[in-house]
């Protein structure tokens, strides 16, 4: 879905904004107080641990907003495994900026590359099966773009970005609409991918009679998982969802589904250890 990493779209520079405004506000005192105004620096990122890097984009756009012409080097893209100790960019100007803006790069870069990290781990967990693993809209508020760009930096296909780019008909779709059937015949108006949830074979068979082209199986264990793709046999494709996780997705998707998404890739991601260095230019 994603260019990776695409920072130019208007949504990402507002929330850069933002948090620049919320951490710095009317300015760094400390940094005011203690560092000359005219000292020149240079700082390093630092990964900590081993990771996945994501977000590393931003840089520019933190330091191009609130850097004072700092000068930032991208040494590695977004996507890039990084070992622990390896420098995934610096920069260089007046050391107040540059500490302005430390803590706002590495709140965006420890998180971001948090869930690339785990999205890569879930996405190497169904190599060598047909399977492609799923993001959802299980987000963080205000940071789905950047968080399903940074799922994909990890390998995660990137499922609908919000309610308005795909149908996706669930349980309580089915219900408000009066069925399966109803649901799927309201939804043709739309030009576009259309998935339903069945959750019995009875309701998988009355979706299937009706036309469905792709289909979310919720909450089945890897066996029944595998049974219901066999009868599917290709005549729609299959997304598994539901108490998945990095213990048994293997085993789901050797049940042949083309699609496991997983919430936990950006709902549950836990921020990486990044660290940043300065040190003085000797102006």
């Amino acid at each position: 879905m994603f260019e990776m990493f695409n920072v130019e779209h208007p949504d990402i520079a507002a929330v850069v904004a933002s948090a620049l405004s919320e951490d710095i506000g009317s300015g760094d005192i400390t940094s005011q107080l203690t560092v000359p105004q005219n000292q020149r620096a240079s700082g390093s990122f630092i990964a900590k641990q081993t990771l996945v890097l994501a977000g590393v984009e931003l840089l520019p756009l933190i330091y191009g907003t609130h850097g004072g012409g700092a000068k930032v080097n991208m040494i590695h893209p977004s996507g890039t495994k990084l070992a622990k100790g390896t420098v995934l960019a610096t920069v260089e100007g007046c050391a107040r900026p540059l500490l302005e803006c430390e803590r706002v790069a590495l709140n965006f870069i420890q998180r971001l590359s948090g869930v690339a990290t785990l999205g890569r781990q879930h996405v190497d967990a169904v190599a060598g099966t047909k399977t492609k693993i799923l993001d959802t809209r299980k987000t963080t508020p205000g940071l789905r773009r950047l968080e399903k760009m940074a799922a994909a930096a990890g390998g995660v296909t990137n499922h609908r970005l919000g309610l308005f780019d795909a149908v996706l008909i669930k349980n309580n779709h089915i219900t408000a609409a009066g069925g399966i059937r109803q649901a799927l015949e309201k939804a043709r108006a739309f030009d576009g991918p259309v998935e339903i949830e069945v959750r019995t074979r009875t309701e998988l068979d009355e979706a299937l009679a009706c036309g469905a082209t792709r289909l979310l199986l919720d909450n089945l264990t890897p066996a029944e998982a595998a049974e219901w793709v066999r009868y599917i046999n290709g005549r729609a494709s299959t997304e598994l969802s539901g108490n998945i996780n990095l213990s048994n997705i293997r085993e789901y998707a050797q049940a042949g589904a083309d699609f496991i998404s997983c919430g936990a890739i950006t709902h549950s991601a836990t921020a990486v250890d990044i660290s940043f260095r300065l040190e003085l230019n000797g102006y």
